[in-house]
């Protein structure tokens, strides 16, 4: 555990059962080990990778941590299972999927967890609510800020609709 808080980028996306209500409770899981700073909006997404399941509800977060990137991998992880989440193939649907953008300025490179995201820079789905809540956060690999990574998507931003409140 840091004993100074980190702020990190969190991708949380749901398209199995109330999808709302599923990124409402991984929210307030991780207010409890965490303190949130920010939330986009929600937006609802085409599935990536598999086109033969459910839409997504999908946000990103800022939070501030003392947790260390493994524990908060570990925390992840355990939310996801307690909103029921089963371990089986990529892609498939799900109740909830947490990811991590990004810790601080840190790259990790390890087996179990990569950071910054290695997908992020082509998933509109994250750079969408990533580039509304922090527009000028610089990827610490490419030095592009959220909303220059936006703008280079090459499929552009179709299949992201913002949800109305």
């Amino acid at each position: 555990m840091n004993s100074e808080a980190v702020t990190a980028y969190l991708s949380l996306g749901s398209n199995l059962g109330d999808r709302r209500e599923n990124l409402d409770k991984a929210l307030d899981y991780l207010s409890q080990r965490t303190r949130l700073v920010m939330v986009s909006s929600v937006y609802d997404t085409e599935p990536v990778g598999n086109p033969e399941q459910p839409r997504f509800l999908n946000l990103v977060c800022q939070l501030a941590t003392r947790l260390a990137p493994a524990e908060l991998l570990v925390l992840a992880k355990g939310i996801e299972r307690k909103l029921g989440r089963q371990p089986g193939k990529v892609n498939a649907p799900r109740p909830i999927d947490i990811d991590i953008l990004f810790y601080g300025n840190k790259v990790v490179n390890s087996p179990e967890l990569v950071i910054p995201h290695p997908k992020l820079p082509e998933r509109a789905f994250v750079l969408v609510p990533l580039a509304e809540i922090a527009p000028d956060l610089v990827h610490p690999a490419s030095g592009k800020t959220a909303k220059e990574l936006l703008g280079e998507l090459k499929k552009g931003v179709q299949g992201v609709l913002k949800l109305e409140t």
